[in-house]
């Protein structure tokens, strides 16, 4: 099924984000690979049904046609349906994986993107689409050339019968089991690798994992028993098989029915010893775990040096109602020294102090809030209120700049999943930068917020202002650690902001508008139908 020209295992990569294309690519050129770049959904259904690529990297979070929907479109095509769909998505939710792995994905990589683990993945999935291919041309070939071939091949790799015994055992087999491959044929595999006979019809298997069917099927029967009993074919990874010592190993199988003349035979399996890679796993798990522990105290850090350019503003904002508090309470004590006090002016000067204290204490709530360490897990947010509090708490910076922020929220927009406090905190910074660049260039025009739909899962947030725009190289420099225009600045706010947007499943980015000044806008996901706080 593959194109027989190609020596290379092919590769395509589908993203509508040209960054994203552009760090796959760079991440597996030079590989043995042979790559295909699409940026939507249908250029990926025409170059799968053109090159039958083993392995394509799909992101699920584009117009028009998703990831999910293209994936259902390559499983329903025979030309395309063994191709290895390995979804690519911000989304780390266990409903939005097992959506994937019900539709025929094969596997699911998290964004951002770790160089090690996208190799790791794509030469495991190009490896096994290969080996897969091979065994079904290979099937309609002579037995001894077939014989000779498997031979050579590192997985291991078994023929079973009907019941589940071994007919044909390649070395690598032999050499992963323990035993050689004579003391092999002849053996059932179900009692050689799971210690038990295969359950009879209506029985269960009690182990603690169950096989996962690529076409629906009993999950109570062991792997590989209902490909070899009902032509299902089989995909698990991470299940224990036993070697002939009686040691366990981790193993990732695949289970394809053998047939002749139309009828269900048995089955070939191909399995392989994972114990290292998934060692490799954990440990790239440790480290992805550290870089979100250091981009945590990069973000507070962050918001506290934000905190200490902005204390002199937020000295006077507290400063003014506890001034009039003081003022009051001393027009109060006058009025309570006169003969015949009135109650009525009385009461409200009491309720204007009160109204004084709740002032002073937002200004202080909304410090606390923005400067504490970011809650663990995400909320669903309104995104005007959440852009309204922001402008609150930009007005020290507003009223510093001879400027203003104007909210716009379209009346469609829905509720978003984010993290509230780094959200704000991105949106704050691209305010106070829109509202310094704006009076540098001299202007008065207030900065635009404004929020609408991007498509029917995703909102887009964007910040607009009225200065001297950006210079021509800004695509490359922008978004750099340490590249900064402003002369006291440390050059981490908007990779910090990518960073955070990238967390919550969105992505940044900047327009040249027409006219001057420039806009900055991110992305956040919306929140799925019956999710509440």
């Amino acid at each position: 099924m593959t194109d027989q020209a190609s020596t290379e295992p092919t590769v395509l990569l589908v993203d509508d984000n040209a960054q994203n294309l552009k760090v796959l690519y760079e991440t597996l050129k030079d590989r043995g690979y042979r790559l295909l770049i699409a940026n939507d959904g249908e250029k990926a259904l025409s170059l799968a049904q053109r090159h039958h690529p083993e392995v394509i990297l799909l992101d699920i979070m584009m117009p028009d046609l998703d990831g999910y929907q293209v994936c259902e479109r390559l499983k329903a095509d025979p030309a395309t349906a063994d191709s290895a769909v390995v979804f690519l998505s911000a989304l780390d939710d266990v409903d939005a994986k097992l959506r994937g792995f019900s539709l025929g994905g094969a596997d699911y990589i998290s964004k951002p993107f770790q160089a090690q683990e996208v190799i790791a993945r794509v030469g495991t999935h190009a490896r096994v689409i290969r080996l897969e291919r091979a065994l079904q041309q290979r099937n309609r070939e002579l037995e001894s050339d077939q014989t000779r071939i498997l031979n050579a091949i590192s997985e291991g790799i078994y023929g079973l019968d009907a019941e589940g015994n071994i007919a044909f055992a390649n070395p690598a087999a032999g050499l992963i089991s323990g035993c050689s491959v004579e003391e092999l044929i002849g053996q059932n595999f179900f009692e050689f690798h799971f210690r038990q006979p295969a359950p009879c019809s209506g029985e269960l298997w009690q182990g603690a994992d169950t096989a996962e069917t690529e076409e629906g099927g009993d999950p109570g029967l062991l792997p590989v028993q209902a490909t070899c009993s009902q032509g299902i074919a089989e995909h698990q990874r991470n299940v224990t098989l036993y070697r002939a010592d009686g040691s366990a190993f981790p193993a990732e199988y695949r289970a394809t029915p053998k047939k002749e003349g139309g009828q269900l035979t048995g089955a070939v399996v191909v399995f392989r010893d994972i114990t290292t890679e998934l060692e490799s796993e954990q440990a790239l798990e440790d480290a992805r775990n550290l870089v979100q522990e250091q981009r945590d105290q990069l973000a507070h850090a962050s918001r506290m040096a934000t905190m200490g350019e902005m204390a002199a503003g937020f000295a006077h904002e507290v400063n003014q109602p506890l001034t009039a508090i003081t003022n009051y309470a001393r027009v109060t004590l006058r009025m309570l020294r006169t003969d015949e006090p009135d109650p009525e002016l009385l009461s409200q000067t009491l309720e204007k102090i009160e109204a004084q204290s709740h002032r002073a204490s937002e200004v202080v709530r909304r410090i606390r809030g923005f400067v504490r360490k970011p809650a663990v897990g995400k909320e669903v947010l309104s995104v005007g209120g959440l852009l309204e509090e922001t402008r609150q708490f930009a007005e020290v910076d507003a009223r510093n700049n001879d400027g203003g922020v104007e909210i716009r929220v379209a009346e469609d927009v829905p509720d978003v999943v984010a993290d509230p406090i780094q959200v704000q905190q991105v949106a704050l910074n691209l305010i106070r930068n829109a509202l310094e660049s704006t009076r540098s260039a001299g202007s008065r025009e207030p900065v635009s917020v404004a929020a609408r739909m991007l498509d029917d899962q995703t909102v887009r947030i964007d910040v607009r202002d009225h200065g001297e725009g950006l210079p021509e190289d800004a695509e490359q420099k922008l978004f750099l650690p340490f590249f900064t225009t402003k002369k006291e600045g440390m050059g981490i706010g908007l990779t910090l902001c990518r960073s955070l947007i990238q967390a919550q499943g969105g992505e940044i980015g900047f327009e040249r508008p027409e006219g001057a000044g420039a806009v900055f806008y991110f992305t956040l996901p919306v929140a799925p139908p019956g999710r509440e706080n």
